[in-house]
């Protein structure tokens, strides 16, 4: 097997892992709302444990790029591909920690009556997670139009968040007896806002894999 076989071999290895990450994390993240509209606690902390194959597939993929540049030392797009799967990989894991962040929210609320139907927190939720699964076909097909399709989407999440927040506040003045509650809606509502950054991030890191150039797309 030539230099340039084990290359490709391992490059694949890289890519694949990437997406079983992405894979994982999209799966908490449905889990994430599902326990919270069903104020499911034993859901909530099973994705609290199970986060830790995240974090094991987020160290492998780290230990192959790393040792991908020091054997085969790539240049040009392939070691663009290579420093790209060490960025996006550490977008996913963060996004699983929202997850985990959505469910440890879910146990404090606990089987309080949610004083506020999670509607639109869903519908950012649904944007959000649709957003990392386009993304990693984008990665994976490196489609430079996919990339931007996912980081415009960042638009749609940012609108229904203001809204969200704004509508939760309102409630905060009038429902004084659940301020615990809704001020972990307003963290829930964080970390799906943060979930669609990380993976406009993710484009933005594909359009610089094919374009060798850096965007700003969060901005």
């Amino acid at each position: 097997m030539s230099i340039r076989e084990r290359f490709e071999i391992d490059l694949k290895n890289l890519r694949d892992k990437l997406i079983e990450i992405g894979s994982v994390t999209e799966i908490a993240l449905n889990k994430s709302i599902d326990a919270l509209e069903k104020q499911n606690i034993d859901e909530a902390l099973q994705i609290i444990e199970d986060d830790y194959r995240v974090d094991d597939l987020d160290e492998e993929i780290n230990d192959l790029a790393i040792l991908l540049i020091a054997k085969q030392q790539p240049v040009a797009t392939d070691l663009r591909r290579v420093i790209v799967a060490i960025k996006i990989s550490s977008d996913i894991e963060r996004m699983a920690d929202f997850a985990v962040n959505i469910a440890k929210s879910t146990i404090r609320i606990g089987d309080e009556p949610l004083v506020k139907p999670i509607k639109h927190i869903r519908k950012m939720h649904e944007i959000a997670t649709k957003m990392l699964s386009l993304s990693i076909k984008a990665f994976n097909e490196e489609d430079l139009v996919l990339a931007k399709e996912v980081a415009d989407m960042d638009d749609q999440v940012d609108e229904l968040y203001g809204e969200t927040i704004r509508d939760i506040l309102d409630l905060m003045s009038s429902k004084k007896d659940s301020y615990q509650q809704l001020t972990q809606l307003m963290f829930i509502c964080r970390y799906i806002e943060r979930t669609a950054d990380h993976a406009t991030n993710i484009s933005e890191s594909i359009m610089y894999l094919i374009k060798g150039q850096r965007y700003d797309l969060n901005s």
